[in-house]
């Protein structure tokens, strides 16, 4: 009799009905929620403060540049000495003190130009002035040596490569880098699932045969029944975890904003300077190709191959995380196989970083999309560049049957894994077992 829907059965509801699965899916979206309110509220009492920065300008060249914004307010000193200006500010207790002297020349000015304040200064705000000096002075420095700035604005060039296939499909740069997102995000998300998961796989079979349960269960159940049983129950309760983050995370995301008041999308000195660079007609036509580039990724395609890929990535190493659990008596002695284990991914990660986005078709990134271990991340990261679907299918069945052919020997090992109690065995004689 086939026993499997039993088992999966059996090891989904006892993972979803234990007290620590249950406490954990609730409480780790509130948790997280909860830190990112936090930090969401911190920032917004950091950043409602509106920064009132003193300017003493002796050199007369860049007091027009400084105009006052939402969370930044400048107070430009005239015909006070350094001293005194330095009085002015402490007695007020502004953000501080913007000093440009008076020098012979542009070069010599931008040595001596400083930023007096009783505490260190944001980052943003001291690059937002470095960034206002640079442009002005850069001007007036091209002025001084008789060039016409209207005509240099105009005769500035910017080159932007159009890329098309030979049948006519347009690309660009932004394509790729959309395209290797979708890659990162998908095997990093691969790789969470395959650590968290797989480890409680391996854990659930160290502790029933520490408890001696598995005997029982053994005598009526075949051990690639079990072990697969496991393997798919085990990932029903992961991915009905994952749902419930998502919505309670969700629903939590949506009660902070409404009712505590905290929009993570405030205005910021960075978004200041975010929406001023949206203002350049060049920075708003690469927003466009973004959103150009989004619609031009074979969303379907990514969508399908992702699933099948996700899912026969996963079942490979959880055999053979279950092998280990099997062979082992406690996750102590776990250590000396995880090695070959997790560096399978681990290079499939940095194959994919590496190579795939400059070479995605090239002869390292394609070998790698068909070998088993690295084709669920690498193979993901291949297809947003446009993958001929024949590779595609030859690479899944490639995975699909060497999870077969790893079910078999996991099953081995297994079968024999067991029932061995008090010893850890070495690779040695995890061979033999395979040969029983």
């Amino acid at each position: 009799m086939n026993h499997l829907p039993l088992i999966i059965k059996r090891e989904y509801l006892t993972k979803v009905r234990n007290k620590s699965f249950i406490v954990m899916t609730i409480l780790s979206p509130i948790i997280m929620i909860a830190l990112i309110a936090v930090v969401g509220y911190l920032s917004q009492l950091n950043n409602n403060k509106t920064r009132t920065i003193s300017v003493l300008d002796e050199s007369e060249l860049v007091t027009d540049i400084f105009q006052n914004t939402e969370h930044t307010k400048y107070n430009l000193l005239n015909n006070v000495s350094l001293d005194d200006a330095k009085t002015i500010v402490e007695e007020a207790e502004t953000y501080g003190l913007l000093y440009i002297p008076k020098q012979d020349s542009i070069d010599a000015l931008v040595k001596h130009i400083k930023f007096y304040s009783k505490e260190t200064p944001s980052l943003s705000v001291i690059s937002s002035l470095e960034s206002k000096l640079e442009n002005r002075l850069r001007d007036v420095k091209l002025q001084q040596q008789g060039i016409d700035l209207e005509k240099l604005t105009a005769s500035r060039t910017k080159v932007n490569i159009a890329q098309e296939s030979f049948i006519g499909e347009k690309t660009s740069k932004i394509d790729s880098y959309f395209k290797l997102g979708f890659g990162l995000a998908a095997g990093y998300l691969l790789f969470m699932f395959i650590i968290i998961y797989g480890n409680m796989i391996m854990r659930s079979i160290i502790e029933e045969k520490t408890s001696r349960i598995i005997e029982v269960i053994i005598s009526s159940v075949k051990p690639i029944q079990l072990m697969l049983g496991k393997i798919i129950g085990t990932s029903l309760a992961g991915i009905t975890q994952f749902v419930i983050w998502i919505i309670i995370g969700s629903i939590l995301m949506t009660v902070v904003s409404a009712f505590l008041g905290i929009d993570l999308m405030q205005q910021t000195p960075q978004n200041e300077m975010m929406q001023k660079a949206m203002e350049n007609p060049e920075v708003a036509m690469e927003m466009q190709n973004l959103v150009a580039a989004f619609y031009n990724l074979p969303i379907a395609n990514l969508i399908i191959a992702f699933i099948l890929f996700f899912i026969g990535g996963y079942l490979l190493y959880s055999s053979l995380y279950a092998a280990i659990g099997a062979a082992v008596d406690n996750e102590t002695d776990t250590q000396q196989f995880m090695l070959p284990i997790i560096m399978p991914l681990v290079l499939a990660v940095y194959i994919g970083i590496f190579t795939v986005i400059e070479d995605p078709h090239g002869t390292v990134s394609t070998i790698f999309s068909f070998i088993p271990f690295t084709s669920p991340v690498v193979m993901l990261m291949r297809i947003p560049f446009g993958v001929p679907i024949w590779q595609q299918v030859l690479s899944f069945l490639l995975l699909v049957g060497t999870f077969m052919l790893t079910v078999w020997f996991a099953a081995k090992i297994y079968r024999v894994g067991i029932l061995m109690y008090g010893k850890k065995p070495s690779y040695k004689e995890l061979i033999k077992w395979i040969k029983y």
